[in-house]
């Protein structure tokens, strides 16, 4: 008990200081990218896309964004060949559902920089999102993630592949956000190590951006090897302690970092590790812009990070015990904003409840 009231004493300090929020904060709403093996698979029974209720809730309790997995495969059956109109129909229904509430959808082609089984080369992933930046180049509430968890190759090979699908988005004209993930999982608590080869930190800082709108994404799960298959969590500070070195390195390159993954299990100590790696990316918010939690999503079952709300719109333990927390903070700010960009709003809303 002594050591729990230590942390949770030293670390009241972020809350209490931070002066920033998080510019987003959602869920991966998964799904699209199931059963890889069974392409083009059948819809609604390998794979499926999310429900417009399950959308909505997340929407209307405070989430401004839905990080949307799929298969790349399914969405361009043929390498440097179209894309299937059927497939983008299904992405086209969520972006237009999300966007047009004002909230964001960033598309991940989950593949772990492979199509097929196969290391994709830079003109492969260049060729995919020219097509898909022509296509929501024109609605700035799409963000393109470039790749899904890049992994086992050289990270000099990804830098490229990554920099050749910035070059190829941006001679669309798209001035879209693009996130850009690293090599070895994108771990954050791995940045800086070499276990893999060349460390992320050592060749993703030369990335360039003409349009100068990207940010790096990083996933961090709190178990013993930070895999996420486990509900455990090592310690009360194992996710700020696994972000701090990424926090300086991206602090010093002037640049901003999207926990594009993250999870931890439904039991106490998850909870105050989470609560505490969160206050650290609030007071640090110059370098984290927000987090999309993994994950939701129709088809999941006893998942140990669930967050996908039941038939009747009950939410999960997870989400009932802390993550609706991180979206009502975050929807207070936004009201706040839009209260400071129109002053006559208040009193607006009042008038409209007197009315009802």
């Amino acid at each position: 008990m002594r050591s729990t009231a230590i942390v949770l004493s030293a670390f009241a300090s972020f809350v209490v200081a931070s002066a920033g929020q998080f510019k987003y904060a959602g869920v991966s709403e998964s799904g699209a990218e199931w059963a890889p093996t069974s392409l083009p698979g059948v819809l609604g029974k390998d794979y499926a896309y999310p429900t417009t209720a399950s959308l909505e809730f997340f929407l209307n309790n405070g989430a401004n964004l839905i990080r949307l997995p799929f298969s790349w495969e399914r969405v361009q059956p043929h390498l440097m060949r179209p894309i299937s109109r059927s497939e983008i129909a299904h992405i086209d229904a969520i972006v237009q559902l999300v966007t047009s509430k004002g909230k964001t959808v960033l598309l991940d082609p989950h593949n772990y920089d492979r199509y097929d089984g196969s290391v994709v080369t830079p003109e492969q992933l260049a060729d995919f999102w020219t097509r898909m930046a022509h296509r929501f180049r024109n609605n700035p509430r799409v963000a393109f993630g470039l790749m899904n968890e890049p992994n086992s190759q050289p990270t000099e090979d990804v830098a490229r592949t990554m920099q050749s699908a910035i070059n190829a988005i941006r001679a669309t004209g798209a001035k879209n956000l693009i996130s850009v993930p690293g090599n070895a999982w994108t771990g954050a608590h791995s940045w800086s190590e070499s276990w893999y080869g060349t460390p992320n930190s050592a060749v993703l800082g030369k990335i360039t951006d003409p349009a100068n709108n990207f940010v790096y994404e990083a996933h961090q799960y709190l178990d013993g090897d930070f895999s996420g298959q486990s509900a455990s969590c090592q310690s009360p500070t194992v996710g700020v302690d696994a972000l701090a070195g990424m926090t300086a390195w991206a602090r010093g390159l002037k640049r901003q970092i999207l926990l594009g993954e993250v999870g931890g299990g439904d039991n106490a100590l998850c909870y105050q590790a989470l609560e505490n790696m969160f206050a650290y990316m609030r007071a640090n918010s110059d370098v984290w812009v927000g987090f999309a939690w993994w994950g939701a999503g129709p088809l999941w079952n006893n998942y140990i990070f669930d967050v996908e709300p039941s038939a009747n719109g009950v939410g999960t333990p997870i989400w009932n015990n802390f993550l609706k927390n991180q979206f009502t903070n975050l929807a207070k700010r936004e009201d706040a904003e839009e209260d400071a960009h129109h002053p006559t709003r208040p009193a607006r809303l009042e008038a409209a409840r007197r009315l009802k």
